[in-house]
């Protein structure tokens, strides 16, 4: 089959999303605020939405339901009926973050909405109660990038920024199960002192993107995730045995000495991920990752 493109947008296509559930469906936003439906059975585009003036940085599907699309706007995030789009009418509108929001996402069990802005912080909303369930911050010191759900632990949460951190969440108490600093992991100290290494370790190793396996892949896939970073290098990481790993060290400094300070598993920033790494010496790229499929396996 021959490749096509397709027309409808008139300025720069940030985001672009396929159904699970209509293959032919897809749908792409852009920086003057406009939303373009696709069939890619027909000729032309089905439908264009006028979101707002700001750029469209993020959609996503409710999982289940995907006649309901989310789309940020700006500090904003609508929610649409696929099937009313000429009416232009959001069904939904959410201002809990401050700042502009660099992606959405919605839990697999289609209860919370999470949106990571420019601030930091990322805000989860009860889609069902429609209001702000929690705030997850002091994650990050620098831009949230990027936030997934993960479709085994309802309650947990995966968040990456632009300060080169990767953090865990346990959403429901607010709180990180892990925090990984790429910027501070052996491997990358070592790419950056090396005098032999291509010009792509001159950018840092910000997190700009992480894809999560959907619920039908991940007994196949396992439990994992992938974390696309500035300097090329795609991580795959063991979710379940960085978490395993943090109860452990937590248990073993909650055996010692009263005297000794705690140490909880939101300083175990150090340990390396478990899992692998995709770099330019496996036939990778060999500048950023700046962004791929919010979800594994498809």
């Amino acid at each position: 089959m021959e490749a096509r493109k397709l027309r409808g947008h008139k300025a720069t296509v940030l985001c672009c999303i396929s159904s699970h559930i209509n293959p032919n469906i897809i749908i792409s936003s852009d920086e003057d605020g406009g939303i373009c439906w696709f069939d890619i059975r027909c000729q032309d585009v089905v439908a264009i939405l006028d979101v707002g003036k700001a750029p469209v940085a993020s959609i996503c599907f409710r999982p289940g339901k995907e006649d309901i699309l989310y789309a940020s706007s700006g500090s904003e995030i609508k929610s649409f009926d696929v099937h009313m789009a000429s009416s232009q009418k959001p069904l939904e509108t959410f201002n809990y973050n401050k700042e502009d929001i660099n992606q959405i996402a919605v839990s697999f069990n289609s209860s919370f909405l999470a949106a990571a802005d420019d601030s930091g912080d990322v805000k989860i909303i009860d889609i069902h109660q429609q209001c702000l369930y929690k705030t997850l911050r002091t994650g990050h010191t620098s831009i949230c990038s990027s936030v997934q759900f993960l479709s085994w632990r309802p309650w947990e949460a995966l968040t990456g920024g632009l300060d080169a951190k990767f953090v865990i969440w346990n959403f429901s108490r607010g709180r990180p199960c892990k925090n990984l600093d790429f910027a501070g992991m052996p491997d990358f100290q070592s790419k950056h002192s090396s005098s032999s290494n291509t010009g792509q370790f001159c950018n840092p190793a910000f997190v700009h993107a992480i894809a999560v396996p959907e619920e039908t892949t991940s007994e196949k896939l396992g439990k994992v995730c992938a974390v696309a970073r500035g300097d090329g290098v795609i991580d795959v990481i063991d979710i379940e045995s960085e978490l395993s790993g943090s109860k452990e060290k937590t248990h073993k400094s909650r055996s010692k000495s009263n005297l000794i300070p705690r140490q909880t598993t939101e300083t175990s920033n150090k340990s390396q991920g478990k899992g692998l790494q995709l770099d330019y010496a496996s036939g990778g790229h060999t500048a950023g990752v700046s962004w791929h499929s919010q979800g594994l396996g498809r």
